[in-house]
């Protein structure tokens, strides 16, 4: 494993972001790490931060991002991996939730990656390497999950912006993988990751089943290990072939294989329709 990699992590005081740093500070990596709590970063991590540079960033700003990964560069000579980690949940109807909750939902999950990838750029091209790993989750593939529709969108916006990135850097030597987590043991579903309608309107019983569900019966219950996908992410990164679509956990697999059925199954049932859009062709002449 090639431990002289400079990691660059965003969302880095808990969860997965916090798992990946501690793994990476354990290996020998160096890591610069983002979050909007540096104290709390630095005493979840403890002895470890030898290599770490904790860095207080709003990652909505742009200039401000811009100047942590200078300060990054600076200190660590380069940057290898980028781990787009950081985001919130909104839960909440697409009419429950207000155009600033969507708004501030947005800048946050995507327009924060946005920042981060648009300013690495430059010092990537000029390596000719480099390798982006964007957090999406399950819920950016398969989007039928009630009252999560606003986050999802941002899911979905991260998945489609990456499936263009990659496009885009290939030839620069540079990669870029979705990561699609599915329900990761971290707090996530607590009240400090995830925020919740404020003016929820009854009529919406699958919405306020699928709450309840999280609240009661999933949060402590999730099946996914974080430093299990930490570990995975660190392995892809040494590889020579990295994914463009990376699914972490057993349950992220199977959702991904149904989506995958139902989108197979609408287009061989309404594949006549569909063909039948295309403008009719002439009849060749007859010589």
């Amino acid at each position: 494993m090639n431990t002289n990699k400079v990691w660059l992590v965003t969302g880095a005081s808990k969860g997965l972001g916090l798992s990946l740093v501690k793994k990476l500070l354990n290996g020998g990596y160096k890591v610069a790490a983002t979050t909007r709590d540096v104290k709390r970063l630095t005493k979840s991590v403890g002895d470890q931060h030898a290599g770490l540079l904790a860095m207080d960033v709003d990652l909505v700003d742009d200039k401000d991002v811009a100047a942590a990964i200078d300060l990054a560069i600076r200190a660590f000579g380069k940057i290898d991996v980028v781990v787009n980690n950081a985001g919130y949940g909104q839960l909440g109807t697409v009419e429950e939730l207000t155009d600033k909750n969507a708004r501030e939902n947005f800048d946050v999950n995507v327009f924060g990656t946005i920042n981060v990838i648009r300013n690495v750029m430059p010092h990537f091209r000029r390596q000719r390497s480099g390798a982006f790993f964007n957090v999406s989750s399950i819920a950016g593939f398969l989007g039928t999950f009630p009252g999560w529709g606003i986050y999802n969108a941002t899911k979905f916006a991260v998945a489609g912006l990456t499936e263009a990135l990659s496009a885009e850097v290939k030839s620069f030597g540079i990669t870029a993988t979705i990561v699609y987590p599915g329900y990761f043991k971290t707090n996530f579903l607590l009240k400090d990751s995830l925020q919740l309608p404020r003016s929820p309107i009854a009529e919406y019983g699958e919405a306020r089943q699928l709450e309840a569900m999280h609240e009661k019966e999933i949060t402590g219950n999730q099946p996914g290990d974080p430093d299990r996908a930490a570990t995975a992410l660190i392995q892809i990164s040494n590889s020579e072939i990295r994914p463009l679509h990376l699914f972490l956990g057993t349950d992220a697999f199977r959702m991904g294989l149904s989506k995958i059925e139902a989108v197979q199954h609408d287009m061989n049932i309404f594949e006549t329709i569909t063909k039948s859009t295309d403008f009719e062709k002439a009849p060749m002449a007859v010589l």
